[in-house]
């Protein structure tokens, strides 16, 4: 059995003003809540239950996600009373996943990808040497990330957090897979209130000792959201189709127009642009790459560009938004 854990407890402080009311994988990207995506592409690999470890406005989880029903599968709510690291949170979550799961994939909440998972697991399942996996990928710029070093086997040699030399340009991409024997250590490891953090201490510890981590090397589609300007790029990109999900059905066009809405005939909307419900442009208005909140009005004349408008806000005539989170 496959299980999948998404990692939804941090507090997205890089994405302010956007997160100041909204916990961050539930901001809208291709028109859902970004976590969407990634239930969805864990069902998709096979993973027969989701468990979300949450912190940070939990409620808005339990309430928007339930029991999975609406989804097709299970889903658990693994909560946090205070913050315990990326570690903590996984072994939080842990003691909840059915004790038959062999292999559970766990997401961190803000990576969009188009990695195959359902291989990354088939490649763990099949290898008997390795305890878990870790999903990586190639930048050209590696300082922001924690990277790894490589056997000629694709074992991992090292794993480095961030550096102002790093040793390689592969980088942990955000998605790790655990056998039941790695679950097992980690619950038996840790206290309950113990802070964790699977980079700086669960994984050097394992190299240490001389644990096999299988490295999985994907250089598709892969976004860090961590920023509101990565965030307006990856809803821009699902919508034109730049990278797929099972979570957006391609429509026809540059855009995503909800209901409701009052266009006018000479406004511009391009770029993957998601104007969502209820929402009012006037004549001669320029909307490219951006998201327009539910029942926001853009006068006349306005352009928008790489931005987020919030919902129910106007924008005066003519204003122009480049880069920019307006009304938050």
């Amino acid at each position: 059995m496959r299980s999948a854990i998404i990692l939804v407890g941090g507090f997205g402080t890089r994405l302010h003003p956007l997160t100041l009311a909204t916990p961050k994988p539930f901001l809208r990207v291709g028109g859902v809540p970004f976590l969407n995506h990634l239930i969805l592409k864990a069902k998709e690999a096979g993973a027969l239950e989701i468990v979300l470890a949450s912190s940070y406005k939990a409620e808005i989880f339990q309430e928007y996600y339930g029991a999975g029903n609406e989804f097709g599968i299970p889903i658990k709510h693994a909560i946090e009373e205070q913050p315990l690291g990326t570690g903590g949170a996984i072994r939080n979550a842990l003691k909840i996943v059915d004790e038959n799961a062999k292999t559970v994939a766990i997401f961190n909440g803000d990576v969009l990808s188009e990695h195959d998972l359902a291989k990354q697991f088939l490649e763990l399942e099949k290898s008997e040497e390795a305890i878990a996996s870790l999903y990586l990928t190639k930048v050209v710029d590696a300082r922001k990330y924690g990277v790894v070093t490589l056997t000629s086997d694709n074992f991992l040699l090292e794993f480095l957090e961030k550096m102002e030399n790093p040793k390689s340009n592969i980088i942990n991409a955000g998605c790790y897979i655990f056998k039941k024997v790695l679950n097992e250590f980690i619950v038996n490891s840790y206290d309950d209130n113990q802070v964790v953090s699977v980079e700086r201490e669960i994984f050097p510890s394992l190299l240490s000792t001389d644990k096999k981590i299988l490295g999985y090397l994907d250089e598709s589609y892969w976004l860090d959201m961590g920023t509101p300007e990565t965030l307006v790029k990856a809803s821009a990109d699902l919508i034109q189709g730049k990278v797929s999900s099972p979570a957006f059905k391609k429509t026809s066009g540059s855009a995503l127009i909800g209901q409701n809405c009052q266009i006018a005939t000479a406004a511009k909307i391009f770029g993957g642009s998601d104007i969502q419900d209820e929402v009012i442009i006037e004549e001669g208005v320029i909307i490219e790459s951006s998201i327009i909140g539910k029942g926001a009005q853009i006068a006349a004349g306005a352009q928008i560009i790489n931005s987020v408008v919030n919902f129910g806000v106007r924008v005066p005539k003519s204003m122009i938004l480049i880069n920019n989170f307006y009304g938050f």
